[in-house]
């Protein structure tokens, strides 16, 4: 289905008009009417003028997709000042993605920007795990990483360098580093030579870094690296520090460069040599500057698109797949020059999903993707109205169950429509016994050790990520099920059309008081939808959550609330009716196309480490197409993301920050 066909369907679940009904002289309307008060004259709010936007092409993408951006996140207009009402917000909102959309790809599939990008915690920890051999977590002390791009932590947008990242990664490489020097195991790993008969400490030293720096820089060192790590071995033996504690104090170096520290990517040369740097040795282990790409040539300073570079595109893999620094296999492949090979890669993927290190990044971005992290965290039903969440095993199968059923997804390459509606899930004895459900086909014993597949029975009440037990929990308040939070988490979450924010001076929803006649949350909410200003929004986002409405807090299935029995009827503004959580997914279903483009756009925004420009959009519509090719399977996006355009290049001229 083409991008057009995908928004006219988003235009079911939207009190709006389609977005094929909606034209450029509309869009200047909307413009003129609300937004030319402040942006107009000399010094337009945000020099941005009104008046003098063209319509969208692709000289000019770059003003619109800022302005979208402040419309869909509801900034402009700012409170207190007329806007326009939701469906005339939204009509404009879906008319100017798609003109971007068409803009964007008027030239082609293109790489979008080269951004760099430093390691977030995660992938600190990890890599200093697979690079020491430590089963220790390096990034324990580190600050905690923002969201940003397209919701995930590895972002380059929000992974910038702060004086206290700097503090804190030389001492966390101290640490680690003191740690497995003491560990036998992990010493013999990382510290393969020692003084000996024959040997003296400066060889060993060299012996040392030689090995160490091409994985811990994960590429080949380059002239004048492997001396300028010496140099610091040197200065602390002269200082009169043991071969420990000298090699420790020059490793520690080679853990605070930017060369470690940061996604440093260079392009392809035209073979599988890397360009070679200036050289600028570093009297102590501080962070060195990273040098700014040279052009390929005088009358070329600004190249166009290129290949990664074998090693790069080795960490751009193992770090969407694994979060962290290749294995032997990826660096063997990059020297071999053969990891451009679409044939090789495809290899690789299904060998890196069946991998352990696998559930890291189911973990990672399915924690990100559902909003489940804050579980337990931030988000925490409560204690005395459910006590059962308490419980420690019924709390990690709650949390795990998302991830790992998505990882079987991935590892089995089942189809990805399984995640709207499917007849297993992952479980555990305890998370059985919490949905009441008897599993036959398990063996009890193995269910009690660990989570395993289950097939559900028909009358479950099961299946897909809507009835699991975590997001059903994050999508609720502490005390209590919420159909707003439930339906605006399904067009958030799972479409990827979030519904504006609520006006100004909205009330808020009516609580039970002492004395007065007990209501159900449906009858509340009624109450509140008579408000002209409310019913436009919620008309979109109630018969959703309303679907899921016999799940309480914790997803256990219900009949009734306050006394009362549960009504899970709705209807979307195009007259769909739902009742229930199996229409809801039949909905969803009917609707998947929406759904698979949010959820390849989440994909590949994590996979590239930064937010989505409107070229990417182009590249999504390659991704959905052989997508249907290959029924839907999880390893199909996978291939798709990895063969793109935009993971396998990069634009020309210096990455920026």
């Amino acid at each position: 289905m083409t991008r057009a066909g995908t928004i006219l369907l988003l235009a079911s679940l939207a009190p709006c008009a389609g977005a094929g009904e909606f034209t450029y002289a509309d869009a200047q309307v909307i413009l003129k009417r609300y937004c030319q008060t402040c942006h107009q004259g000399a010094a337009p709010a945000g020099g941005l003028a009104v008046a003098q936007l063209t319509a969208p092409s692709p000289l000019n993408t770059a003003p619109w997709a800022k302005l979208l951006l402040r419309v869909r996140n509801g900034e402009m207009p700012p409170k207190g000042v007329p806007a326009p009402p939701p469906e005339e917000r939204e009509a404009w909102v879906a008319w100017m993605e798609q003109a971007l959309h068409t803009a964007a790809c008027a030239n082609g599939l293109a790489p979008g920007p080269h951004l760099m990008r430093r390691l977030n915690r995660d992938e600190y920890a990890a890599t200093i795990r697979d690079l020491l051999r430590v089963h220790f977590n390096a990034g324990h002390a580190l600050p905690a990483d923002g969201a940003g791009g397209e919701g995930f932590d590895n972002a380059a947008e929000t992974l910038f360098l702060s004086p206290i990242h700097a503090e804190k990664y030389l001492e966390a490489a101290k640490e680690a580093l003191d740690y497995g020097s003491k560990d036998p195991k992990a010493r013999t790993a990382f510290l393969i030579a020692e003084p000996r008969e024959g040997t003296s400490p400066e060889q060993a030293a060299r012996q040392v870094l030689e090995a160490f720096l091409p994985r811990a820089f994960r590429r080949p060192a380059k002239a004048g690296e492997l001396e300028r790590y010496l140099n610091l071995f040197r200065g602390a033996q002269k200082r009169g520090e043991n071969f420990d504690r000298s090699i420790l104090f020059a490793l520690a170096g080679v853990l605070v460069s930017p060369n470690f520290l940061f996604h440093v990517e260079e392009a392809s040369a035209g073979s599988n040599a890397e360009p070679e740097p200036k050289a600028a040795p570093e009297p102590i282990p501080a962070p060195e500057p990273i040098p700014a790409p040279e052009p390929k040539s005088a009358s070329e300073p600004n190249p166009g698109p290129r290949p990664v570079g074998s090693y790069a595109l080795a960490s751009r893999l193992s770090y969407f797949l694994w979060g962290t620094m290749p294995d032997s296999v990826l660096f063997d492949l990059a020297a071999q020059g053969r990891l451009q090979d679409p044939a090789v890669l495809t290899a690789q993927i299904g060998r890196m999903l069946k991998d352990e290190r696998a559930r890291d990044f189911a973990e990672r971005f399915i924690d990100q993707w559902l909003n489940i992290r804050e579980l337990g965290r931030d988000i925490k039903p409560d204690e005395k109205l459910f006590p059962a969440y308490y419980d420690a095993e019924l709390q990690s199968a709650i949390r795990y169950e998302p991830i790992l059923f998505f990882q079987e997804l991935l590892s089995q390459d089942l189809p990805l429509l399984n995640l709207l509606d499917a007849n297993f899930t992952i479980l555990t004895n305890r998370l059985a016994r919490h949905y009441n459900l008897s599993v036959k086909d398990v063996n009890q014993k193995d269910l009690s050790q660990q989570p395993k597949q289950a097939n559900l029975p028909p009358d479950s009440h099961r299946g897909g990520i809507l009835t699991m037990a975590a997001v059903l929990a994050v999508s609720s308040y502490p005390q209590r099920t919420s159909p707003v939070l439930r339906g605006k988490w399904i067009l958030e979450t799972m479409l990827g059309t979030p519904p504006p924010p609520p006006p100004a001076n909205v009330p808020a929803l009516k609580e039970d008081h002492d004395g007065a006649a007990a209501q159900t949350l449906r009858e509340r909410l009624e109450e509140h939808r008579r408000d002209p200003v409310c019913a436009s929004c919620h008309n979109r986002i109630d018969p959703l959550g309303f679907a899921l409405e016999n799940y309480d807090v914790l997803g256990r299935w219900r009949t009734e609330d306050n006394g009362k029995p549960i009504d899970n009827r709705g209807e979307l503004p195009d007259g769909t009716r739902i009742d229930g959580p199996e229409k809801l997914k039949k909905v969803l279903l009917d609707r998947k196309q929406v759904f698979l483009r949010h959820l390849t756009s989440r994909m590949l925004g994590y996979a590239l480490g930064r937010g989505l420009t409107p070229s990417d959009s182009c590249t999504v519509d390659q991704i959905l197409d052989q997508l249907e090719k290959e029924q839907y399977r999880g390893q199909a996006l996978i291939r798709g993301i990895v063969l793109s355009v935009p993971f396998r290049y990069q634009s020309g001229g210096a990455a920026r920050f």
